[in-house]
């Protein structure tokens, strides 16, 4: 339960963060969240940890934990990285998912559609992440399946921004369609473009989080 608990908290506190409620450097306070909340401190500091480890908090000794907004440049090249780590796991998943594995990223795929039918981003990102990891253990590399879902991780609440652009769920989910039919024909070089595409930041998407970054910025100082 506290676990759940925590990792409810941990995503509140996230999307504060990347929609411009914390300024950079700013102390997080403890008991003010947790009234905020309504739960106690120790969901509260493990939460703080896991915001620690995928870098938006900073947690310093007898002092407290402090926001932590990396620059547009590097959310740039973490998204770059990340399109080209989740090419490695699509182009060798298209070597060696196996049946039950691909059951299970068609399912993600009928939840993602049912998410969209019903207007619940929630559950719709939710399914999203499910899809993304069950790619990373179907690349049948646990090192490489590892680091993806660490970077998948530190991005996530900007990966759960940038969906709610306009139009940007219908895209995500053609897009995981290409990717799941590349996989269907065992085509690892279409497996691998198809998720570059659909991780890579550029074109629409660029401007998309370029301008909710400028909206944060423009917050914090105002």
């Amino acid at each position: 339960m506290s676990t759940r608990i925590a990792d409810s908290v941990r995503e509140r506190i996230e999307q504060m963060i990347v929609t411009g409620e914390f300024a950079d450097g700013e102390r997080l306070d403890e008991v003010k969240l947790a009234e905020q909340f309504g739960v106690s401190r120790t969901p509260l500091r493990e939460a703080f940890q896991a915001l620690a480890a995928s870098g938006l908090v900073k947690l310093e000794a007898r002092r407290g934990a402090f926001i932590r907004h990396p620059d547009f440049v590097e959310l740039v090249e973490m998204f770059e990285v990340m399109a080209e780590i989740e090419a490695m796991c699509g182009f060798r998943a298209a070597r060696h998912v196996t049946g039950s594995q691909m059951t299970a990223i068609g399912k993600t795929i009928e939840n993602c559609e049912t998410a969209i039918s019903a207007g619940d981003f929630d559950e719709y990102y939710r399914e999203n992440e499910t899809f993304h990891h069950l790619l990373y253990e179907a690349s049948g590399n646990r090192f490489l399946a590892r680091e993806a879902a660490r970077l998948h991780k530190r991005l996530k609440p900007y990966r759960r921004l940038q969906l709610r652009a306009n139009g940007r769920m219908p895209q995500s989910m053609r897009e995981h369609r290409a990717v799941f039919a590349a996989l269907e024909r065992n085509d690892p070089k279409a497996t691998a473009a198809a998720l570059r595409q659909h991780v890579a930041i550029q074109g629409e998407r660029f401007n998309d989080l370029m301008a909710s970054y400028r909206h944060m910025a423009a917050l914090k100082t105002g």
